[in-house]
């Protein structure tokens, strides 16, 4: 299933809802299409009402949280909508276009993003241009830093340069979301952890980012500012990707192809993050680990800069394109 999240305009103000992507783009208000399954079954509206909200509620976080049940009943919305149409039974609008609602991140408030350095061309490409050697103990433990979930950015947005920056850069990566917590999880149990996989677009300010990484720390300002974290367009649930080390990377600014890689250049893989994360740790539900910068899939790396204007379009197989422009 290719999940999204979207906020629909109503006379009572805006609501949040979790949708399911349909084969012609528009997507399908999970909630409201399961209400219409439940007064199909002889259920109240008011009844079907509650059932829905509980079942599938509008957070993505908590959607996850309800694991499978959740899931059966999406897909049972899901069959409803193909069988029946865009209407419930009551009239209520299921199918929106993607032009009639604002698509949010898949997840627009994760309870934390958890970004590792898994590319190892990445750091043969951008660790000579600082002068440095790659660490050797990047090649002993899958490394992460841990990302502002405020500073989240959706598909399609503007992505402003903070009043601070005076590097701008993309980074190509993408993500794994969590679906079931843990404590010390094994890597032969933490692929059954994942959720799905997003593309995630990790906007930095290479500057503030540097300097603030000489010290030790970091990186903070270079990384969270507002909606730099994207993620998107979609949620892809782990069961539609056969092999998510066989997945094609493209990246182009402006229409000019700067990547093309794949996910199969991976040093690190998602169960040893996870097994690392999870080691005399607890994560949770909704967590997102990021895959850190595919190798060619920054500006840094060739020596250049993002401008304002500058549009920026990440491609992956199965997972869909990420669009944004740097305001």
């Amino acid at each position: 299933m290719r999940l999204v999240s979207f906020e629909l305009a109503t006379p009572a103000g805006a609501l949040t809802r979790i949708g399911a992507v349909l084969s012609d783009g528009r997507y399908a208000d999970l909630q409201s299409a399961y209400r219409a399954v439940e007064i199909d079954n002889g259920a109240s509206k008011a009844g079907a009402a509650r059932l829905a909200q509980a079942t599938i509620p509008s957070d993505m976080v908590a959607f996850i949280e309800n694991g499978t049940t959740a899931l059966d009943a999406a897909q049972s919305a899901l069959d409803w909508v193909n069988a029946r149409g865009d209407r419930s039974p009551d009239g209520a609008t299921l199918v929106f276009s993607p032009a009639a609602v604002k698509l949010l991140a898949p997840i627009p408030r994760p309870p934390l993003i958890r970004d590792f350095m898994a590319f190892e061309q990445h750091l043969k490409n951008i660790y000579p241009k600082l002068g440095r050697d790659i660490p050797p103990q990047w090649y002993e433990m899958p490394v992460y830093y841990k990302g502002n979930p405020s500073a989240v950015g959706a598909d399609g947005d503007v992505v402003d340069m903070p009043p601070y920056a005076t590097n701008m850069d993309f980074e190509f990566e993408f993500a794994a979301v969590i679906g079931k917590g843990g404590t010390d999880i094994s890597r032969a149990d933490a692929m059954s952890h994942i959720y799905g996989y997003m593309i995630y677009n990790d906007f930095s300010a290479r500057e503030i980012q540097q300097r603030e990484m000489s010290v030790g720390l970091g990186p903070a300002k270079g990384k969270d500012f507002r909606r730099a974290h994207v993620f998107g367009p979609c949620l892809v649930t782990a069961d539609e990707i056969p092999d998510v080390y066989a997945l094609a990377m493209t990246a182009t600014v402006n229409g000019e192809a700067w990547t093309n890689s794949s996910t199969s250049t991976m040093h690190w893989r998602f169960d040893q993050m996870i097994a690392h994360a999870s080691m005399h740790e607890t994560i949770v539900a909704g967590e997102i680990f990021g895959s850190g910068t595919v190798g060619g899939g920054s500006a840094a790396e060739v020596g250049k800069v993002l401008h304002r204007g500058d549009q920026v379009v990440l491609t992956m197989d199965r997972l869909g394109t990420l669009t944004n422009r740097v305001g």
